[in-house]
């Protein structure tokens, strides 16, 4: 499945989450997507994102793993369904939307939670805010190898 059509599923699902234990759980999901969106892109994507997509890796990793969801919980990784990254940017775009939104929801299940899942929720706020910067920096640098294509382009 392409990483647009399963970031729109996780979408969903995070939006369809009823407990805080359901979006921590989608939580894990998005992270893991990052992962292996970040590992598709550091093994075979443009070559001025790969050290960002390494560390897009390393830090989604990190946001699942600070959350105590059992794996029953968070069910079969979507992750494990990418088979194409299809349009770069546009999967970027979509998954730091994605990122955005985990953050979002995990402020709220932190303002209502008890001292231990208040704590692994705001690691994994942190971890999902890292991951979209991650995100950001690769679409920023995307931007800057179409501008310097359009003025090698212009000027030829």
């Amino acid at each position: 499945m392409d990483a647009m059509r399963l970031i729109g599923a996780s979408r969903c699902a995070l939006m369809g989450s009823e407990d805080a234990r359901g979006i921590m759980a989608e939580a894990c999901q998005a992270q893991a997507l990052a992962q292996a969106i970040g590992s598709r892109l550091a093994m075979s994507g443009p070559p001025e994102l790969r050290g960002e997509a390494v560390g897009l890796t390393e830090l989604a990793g990190r946001g699942c793993s600070v959350l105590d969801v059992p794996l029953s919980r968070a069910g079969t990784l979507r992750a494990a369904q990418l088979t194409e990254l299809g349009d770069a940017r546009q999967a970027l775009v979509d998954l730091g939307g994605l990122l955005g939104e985990v953050g979002i929801a995990l402020v709220s299940i932190a303002s209502a939670a008890d001292e231990a899942m208040y704590w692994q929720c705001m690691e994994a706020i942190d971890a999902a805010d890292e991951s979209r910067d991650r995100v950001l920096e690769m679409l920023r640098r995307l931007a800057v190898r179409d501008e310097a294509e359009q003025e090698r382009g212009s000027a030829a």
